[in-house]
C-alpha cells in the first residue's frame, strides 16, 4: 500500500482511470461484435464512432483503430 500523500491520491486516481479505460475498450469491443453479427451500414457506423472514440481518448493507439476500421470495412465489402 502507498505511504506517501501523493501515492495515495496516485494509486485513487489510476483506480479512477483504469475504469474509464476499460469501460470505452468494452464499449468499442461491444460494438464490433455487434457489427460482426449483423454486418450491417449503421452497425459499422457504430463501431467505427466506439474505435474512433476510444483512439482519441488514448484507450487504444491510433494505429491499431485504423487496423480494426479497416478489417471491419473488408468484412463489409466481400
Amino acid at each position: 500500500m502507498p505511504i506517501t500523500k501523493s501515492a495515495i491520491k496516485k494509486l485513487r486516481a489510476d483506480k479512477k482511470k483504469a475504469a474509464f479505460n476499460r469501460s470505452t475498450k468494452t464499449k468499442a469491443k461491444s460494438a464490433v461484435d455487434e457489427f460482426k453479427k449483423l454486418l450491417s451500414g449503421v452497425a459499422l457506423s457504430k463501431a467505427f464512432s466506439a474505435v474512433d472514440r476510444a483512439a482519441k481518448k488514448g484507450v487504444i493507439k491510433k494505429g491499431k483503430a485504423d487496423r480494426i476500421k479497416a478489417r471491419l470495412s473488408k468484412k463489409v465489402v466481400a
